[in-house]
């Protein structure tokens, strides 16, 4: 289990990878959508991302992580850099979109993530590179992908919705 990504991959149940894209769907993970709206420009703390920022980074993140995946199936042994989450959320349009929007490119994201995952045989999904300083499969990522909604889904229900 790869240090830092361990904490998205460990919150997707023991399934299959296409399971997994079946079941997490964004419709699935983000179904509150009456309270993601209630919320508006809420935020639980100073200098925190709204709920809309949120959704952005988990987009930006997935398009990052599927870049990374297709890099180490086709065996790239280029190492990437990490990227920073706080450059990238400061210079979206977000606050300017609804979260009906943000959903629908979600989605619509997550079947071109199913589609390049699905186009990988097992030699592919296993092959590893260095990301961020940290060794990871191409299988790994497809984890994090459904992973990583669900991590921020969950600081969304335990500090957003108390707001409401």
């Amino acid at each position: 289990m790869p240090p830092f990504f361990d904490r998205y991959i460990n919150l997707v149940e023991d399934i299959d990878l296409f399971d997994g894209f079946a079941k997490y769907t964004p419709e699935y993970v983000f179904a509150e959508t009456e309270k993601l709206d209630a919320l508006g420009e809420r935020v639980y703390a100073e200098g925190k991302w709204t709920v809309k920022d949120i959704l952005q980074h988990v987009i930006d993140n997935e398009r990052i992580m599927s870049y990374r995946a297709l890099r180490f199936s086709r065996n790239d042994k280029t190492q990437l850099p990490g990227y920073d989450e706080a450059i990238l959320a400061a210079n979206t349009v977000a606050g300017g979109r609804t979260i009906s929007d943000l959903l629908q490119e979600f989605s619509e994201l997550r079947q071109s993530t199913i589609t390049l995952f699905r186009n990988m045989d097992k030699t592919m999904l296993t092959r590893m590179g260095n990301a961020n300083q940290t060794e990871i499969s191409a299988l790994a990522l497809g984890f994090v992908i459904l992973g990583h909604p669900l991590h921020h889904m969950k600081v969304i229900r335990d500090r957003y919705f108390p707001l409401l």
